[in-house]
Parts: C-alpha cells; structure tokens; sequence
C-alpha cells in the first residue's frame, strides 16, 4: 500500500475577483478538486465562504496527502455562492486554474491569473496558493470571551467577532482563524474551537501572534474595535485561570490621553492535545473489517438475459463484480486475515424458497466468510444460478447485522477494529424509514457504509441517506451522531479507470474512523512515538 508521505496545508487568497452580485460584491468561496483520470474530478476540500469581498483572504486551509511518486493534478475553482446548497452548480463560477501539487509545493508562493475556462481569463483576478507541511499532529484548543466591548453600531450594540494572525518568518500576519460573530453584545462568549499548531504558531511556542476584534458589517466594511499581540505561552496561562488581555484601538489610544481599551478579551481556557490521523490508528493495530452485500431483488432483471444487471458478460464481469473487485482491492490491504463476511438480500433462497434479507453467499450462515476478494467473488457466480431474485429491496437486516458486530468491538473500549459495509444496489429501496434508524444508530459505533447504485435507477433515496445536504435523521428525529454514508452511482465510472471508483467511495473511510475514535477518545492501540519537532 502506497503511504502518503505527507500532508500539505494550502492557503489560499485571491484579488479582484469578478463581481456577479448586483448592488453589493461577490460572496467567494474556494473549492479544491483532483484529477481521478479519465476525466473525473473529486472534491478534496473547500474554504468557507466570505460575504461581500472581492480579495478574499480564505481562513479554512485546504489539506491535500501528497505522495511524491504521482502526478497529482488539482483545480482550484471560486465560486460566488449565493444558497445554502451544498452543490456548486447553482452558482456563479468566479474562475479557477489547473495545476499540479508539485507545482504548488516547490513554488514559495504561487500566483497565477484565473481563467474562466482554458485561454478566457476572469477579468483581472488571480489566485495565490501557498503550501506548507504539517510536521506536527498536535492541536490548539481555545475558549474565548470579552467584557465591555466599545459600541460600535448607530442603533444596536457591537456584532463582534475574532480573528488570530501568526506572523510570518517574512514579518507579514496571516490569517489562522476567525470566528463566528455574536450579534449585538458587548459580552460575548465565542464557541471553543480549536486550530492544528502548525497553522496556529508553526509549532512555535513564542512566535507572535495577533489577536483582532472587529463589529461585523454585512456590507464587509468591518470596524476595528481593538487588537492585541501575545505568544502561544502566554495564552497557554489561560490553563490553570483565565487570562486577560486589554483590547487597544491604536488610533483611540493616540488620541484620548484617558483611553484605557476597547474592552477586555478573556481566554477562559487554553489546551493542546494531539490529534491522531487515520495512518496512526492503522499503523498502530486498527483492523478493517470489510463486509459486502449484494443486492437480489427482481429489479435487477434476469440474471440469465443480457440486459440484466447480474448478467455476467462474456469477458466474466458485471458492475457487481467491478464495484466488489475495486473496492474490496483497496480495503484488503488493512485485514490481516483476508476473511470476509458476504451476504445477499431480497432473494428466495432454497431449500424452503422463503425471502431472505440476510443470507451468506456461500450458504454458511455459521461460517459467511469468502477468503479474500476472489473468495466473494467466486461465491456470488456460484449463487446466482441457485437463488430467484425477488423483493423488497431492504437494506435494515444487513445494517444491524454489521452493527451487532462493531457494537460487540466498541465493548472492548479500544481502537483495534473498524468495519465497513459496501452495499451494491440497483437502488429501489423499500424499508426508508427503518434503514435511517439503523443508519443513526451505527453512526454511534465503528462503521462506515458505501452504497454503489448500479443501473440507471433514480438514486433519490440513496442521496439523501449519504446526507451531505444536511444531517440525516430518523423517523423519530433523532440525528446521526457522525455521517457514515457514502454514496456513489457506478453510472459515473463506468469509462473512468477501475481505481476511480474505489478513490471516490473511501474517500471518506479515513475521516470517519478517525472522527469516530476521536468522538470516543481513544487513542490509537499502538500509539505513534511522539517526537517534538
């Protein structure tokens, strides 16, 4: 397995954006996408979005694996977003370029002009991209408040909110976090929140770093109410009793001989914890237990006609086979014991013909294990002759039947397992409501699902399980604890490279075994050396 050698954090700004919004500017936000091949583009990261500001200075990095032995080809796209809606084709698009990490990572600062598509340029704006390695796993957390702000509104009090700036090694400030804005109160108490080190300090205990509080403005033209400078020592006093810091407006002072502050920023508390990624669990013992079930309802068609989607072309393959086979490639690397559980669903199955929403591919229900990825395989071409597929189409039994087993690990309080469910579907679900329910309750233990929608079904249901256009909920309203749905229709691979597919649905399998154990805290089995940069 190809380990990524390390972690790269982009910072991204941008000058004289194109405007698109009448009567105020553009409100910009920085989608990062790389090349999959054969065309495909997948999301990697995206700042956020800031009102009304044509040189916007992006808070949020953008975090790429960088992996010296591939050409990584990234696109960098602005967009003026002007919904709530997760996906960016409703939205004016600003500009962007292409390039390639390596470009970017051997470049100190890179600047180039973007382009509305290849050779038209967007106006006068350009794009600058700096990169920097995260050396360091640990993480910044802060409480922060503030007593007897200045007033700044006409009518109201001040909407304040915070930003932090380290200084550069050039003696410039960068932007390294901003808060949310608590509107009309002079004593606001901001969420904790919490910063890797690196991008905090650079790992640098002492280096300066500038704290602003400003009233928010939703024209964008914000007013200063004070700043002060300080270290990450000084704020780290803030761990034992909070500490205070007189906010000073420089004109103010300048002007007033009986100015005292702009009011007083209080850290209430100030920690710093590592933070684990997903190659430390796995290189410190996590197994991945990888677990298939096969979709056998009468949708599908007659496996024994051509247009069926369990029809096995003559070169021996089908989009079951290519989803099970570019999954499984990836995800058997991290068990040791190449065993894998396999089952099928809404089929009758013999001797009695009764429906079965959980049934082994080998016909063992004692014993369901395929030996490796050829093993499930082999079992699947071997079924499929024997059973008659039928209905409905529910996804609930073979949920929980996972889910018993992560609940039975999670007993053991320690992060030595983690399993995935890959579902392959042609997508005509029937059991909605008790699928969400065993959805949010596995998002409370150590599992993530993949659905592969094969065929061309309207795939509505599956989107909306994958929740990324908001937090999915069970019938009773009660919300997942973490999104573990990923969602993806084979449709859209199927001229890509087999890899395309498998990049794509555990893209996100890192994040949630890590968010998980995280939620839990628990570290890795094995934890890394720590060595002090």
């Amino acid at each position: 397995m190809a380990g990524c050698v390390s972690k790269v954090e982009l910072s991204v700004s941008c000058q004289s954006l194109l405007d698109k919004d009448l009567g105020s500017k553009s409100d910009p936000l920085c989608v990062l996408l790389q090349d999959l091949g054969g065309g495909q583009w997948a999301e990697l990261d995206r700042t956020e979005r800031i009102k009304n500001c044509q040189n916007p200075e992006f808070c949020k990095k953008l975090v790429v694996d960088y992996y010296f032995e591939k050409v990584q080809k990234l696109k960098f796209g602005v967009y003026d977003i002007d919904n709530k809606s997760f996906d960016l084709n409703d939205d004016d698009y600003l500009g962007g370029i292409e390039c390639t990490l390596g470009q970017v990572v051997s470049s100190s600062v890179f600047t180039r002009p973007l382009e509305l598509k290849q050779g038209k340029p967007a106006g006068q704006g350009t794009i600058t991209i700096s990169a920097e390695e995260i050396k360091d796993t640990r993480v910044v957390y802060l409480e922060v408040e503030a007593q007897n702000l200045d007033k700044k509104d006409f009518l109201g009090k001040s909407d304040p909110f915070l930003e932090f700036y380290k200084q550069s090694d050039a003696g410039t400030w960068q932007l390294v976090y901003r808060s949310e804005v608590i509107k009309n109160n002079l004593n606001p108490c901001w969420k904790k929140f919490s910063v890797p080190l690196q991008t905090f300090c650079g790992g640098d205990f002492n280096k300066p770093i500038k704290v602003q509080c400003a009233d928010h403005d939703s024209d964008g033209s914000h007013d200063l109410i004070g700043t002060f400078e300080t270290t990450l020592t000084q704020l780290q006093k803030g761990d034992s009793s909070p500490v205070e810091f007189e906010c000073i407006h420089p004109e103010k002072k300048q002007k007033k001989k009986s100015y005292r502050n702009s009011g007083i920023i209080r850290i209430k508390s100030c920690k710093i914890e590592t933070e684990y990624s997903f190659l430390d669990y796995v290189m410190g013992g996590c197994q991945i237990n990888f677990t298939v079930g096969v979709d056998f309802t009468g949708s599908n068609g007659d496996p024994r006609s051509p247009d069926s989607l369990h029809y096995i072309s003559p070169d021996g393959i089908n989009e079951y086979l290519i989803a099970i086979w570019s999954v499984g490639s990836v995800v058997q690397d991290y068990d040791t014991d190449k065993l894998f559980p396999a089952f099928g669903f809404g089929a009758q199955v013999p001797p009695d013909w009764q429906v079965s929403h959980e049934f082994a591919l080998n016909f063992n229900p004692s014993n369901p294990y395929c030996q490796g990825i050829q093993g499930i395989v082999d079992a699947y071409r071997q079924i499929l002759p024997q059973i008659r597929l039928y209905g409905p189409t529910n996804f609930s039994p073979i949920i929980n039947h996972v889910a018993r087993f992560a609940a039975h690990s999670a007993q053991q309080g320690t992060a030595s397992q983690y399993f995935i469910l890959l579902i392959i579907t042609d997508g005509e679900i029937t059991d909605l409501d008790q699928t969400r329910q065993a959805i949010v309750n596995a998002s409370k233990l150590p599992m993530s699902i993949i659905i592969v929608g094969v065929g061309g079904a309207d795939f509505k249901a599956m989107e909306f399980l994958d929740g990324d256009n908001g937090v999915l909920k069970s019938l009773t309203g009660e919300p997942a604890a973490r999104d573990i749905v990923q969602f993806v229709p084979f449709r859209q691979f199927r001229n890509a490279p087999r890899e395309a597919l498998s990049q794509t649905v555990l893209a996100e399998v890192p994040k949630q075994l890590v968010s998980y154990y995280k939620w839990q805290g628990w570290p890795p089995v094995k934890p890394p050396e720590v060595k002090i940069m």
